[in-house]
């Protein structure tokens, strides 16, 4: 496993130690990771900050050819509102670390040009499976259920 998809499991750990839900996401430029962030819905309160939305606030504003060369890595399968923000900004890779305990919009992403790479870590699978299962209203709120 890269160093990107690493930074972005590290991302997940602090927003479960946050009392969050545990997804990471990194924005990274060539070799550099631009931008950083996990889910804080919870701890912010918010409507719209899951971790790829988080990732890419905090890489601030950047020039649409800096998105069109970043790859975004993620620690879960990216629902429609982030799957969105990825079109938007035209950003052309996503790696997941898992799609099993959920599938979001890759099809749209892919038949838009995406390229969408899954690895299925089985250390992101046992995560999110026992964060789902030890909070199952929480988790489905986070995904609109």
């Amino acid at each position: 496993m890269d160093a990107h998809m690493k930074a972005a499991i590290s991302e997940a750990r602090r927003g479960l130690a946050e009392g969050g839900i545990p997804i990471g996401a990194v924005l990274a430029h060539g070799d550099t990771i631009i931008g950083r962030g996990h889910n804080r819905r919870v701890q912010r309160g918010s409507v719209v900050l899951h971790a790829e939305m988080d990732a890419l606030e905090n890489a601030g504003r950047q020039p649409a050819a800096v998105y069109r060369e970043s790859v975004l890595y993620t620690t879960l399968s990216p629902c429609a509102m982030c799957s969105g923000a990825i079109l938007l900004y035209g950003i052309p890779r996503i790696v997941v670390a898992e799609n099993r305990t959920f599938m979001g919009e890759e099809e749209l992403l892919r038949s838009r040009g995406v390229t969408v790479e899954v690895l299925q870590d089985p250390a992101c699978i046992q995560l999110m499976t026992e964060f789902v299962c030890a909070h199952p209203d929480l988790w489905n709120e986070d995904i609109g259920v």
